[in-house]
């Protein structure tokens, strides 16, 4: 039986340590709150007061926490991961935080015999649940072939992308694409209702023409029936794109759509709409042009 250490129980690590438990993989779980552990330890896990702790005799170590900073923390700070796995244990970082820190954190742990995957994901908490996520990796494709079987538990597309660090550059990828889309839904929403056309009217006369997408089909029926429940919290958008602005600075490119989703993010949260749904960019022009509804 293959032991796993599974670091961060979120809506998102919960579901995925899950699936990999009822696949017959040994966990041994770490989480800020011990009642996020206890369904696990009541099927046979093992809870860990530190990652050091849940790492040693884990052949793979998962995280899936928030931040870069969170990310730095459980894999290499006091307590980490570093100080309790061995030579040849495998790292797979979930979470989505900046390239070149992974990069750097990859480096570092190979300097203590540990492989590192960072395997970014898309799909939102209902992939996570399905296990139908998209992980697109960084790092080696020797060491992607060893975690494959574990992976394939938790989603259905696996990609390798390249080296270290290009997994978090796909998801940056990803992100510039959907929000940047969600922007676009939000304005044609403000547009068609301000020259009188009923936005659910606008969604079926071009949903099945070039402007159709899977953004658009889940997005617009939540902007057009104003349903700004979490579906994906824009909190969680709002720290992407707060990533791809530092990437796109280092890396000297000019983003303008992005430059203006940032701003709109950044209003949305002033606004207190961080839990809601990324829907809220709506909301966010509606306030903009004196259209609140």
């Amino acid at each position: 039986m293959t032991t796993v250490a599974f670091i961060g129980l979120g809506n998102m690590g919960a579901a995925m340590a899950g699936h990999l438990q009822a696949a017959g993989y040994a966990l041994r779980v770490h989480a800020r709150r011990a009642a996020a552990m206890q369904p696990f330890v009541a099927r046979g896990a093992v809870a860990c007061a530190t990652p050091a702790e849940a790492a040693r005799g884990a052949e793979f170590v998962c995280t899936n926490v928030t931040a870069t900073a969170d990310v730095e923390t459980v894999l290499l700070g006091t307590g980490g991961v570093v100080h309790g796995a061995s030579a040849g244990t495998v790292a797979l970082d979930f979470s989505t935080i900046s390239a070149l820190a992974t990069r750097a954190i990859a480096q570092r742990l190979t300097e203590g015999g540990i492989e590192m995957l960072d395997c970014p994901v898309s799909g939102g908490t209902r992939g996570a649940r399905e296990a139908t996520l998209t992980l697109m990796v960084g790092g080696k494709a020797e060491v992607l072939e060893r975690a494959h079987p574990l992976l394939r538990h938790l989603g259905k597309t696996i990609t390798h992308v390249g080296g270290h660090g290009a997994g978090q550059v796909a998801k940056a990828c990803n992100q510039i694409v959907q929000v940047v889309n969600i922007q676009g839904i939000a304005e044609a929403m403000l547009f068609a209702r301000a020259n009188g056309v009923a936005p659910a009217q606008m969604l079926a006369a071009i949903s099945s023409g070039f402007a159709g997408s899977r953004m658009l089909d889940l997005m617009g029926p939540k902007m057009a029936a104003r349903d700004f429940a979490a579906g994906i919290e824009a909190r969680l958008h709002h720290k992407d794109y707060g990533l791809i602005v530092d990437m796109a600075r280092e890396a000297g490119v000019g983003l303008p759509a992005v430059a203006l989703v940032a701003q709109q993010l950044n209003a949305l949260m002033g606004q207190g709409w961080g839990m809601d749904d990324t829907s809220s960019l709506l909301r966010v022009l509606e306030a903009a042009n004196g259209r609140n509804e």
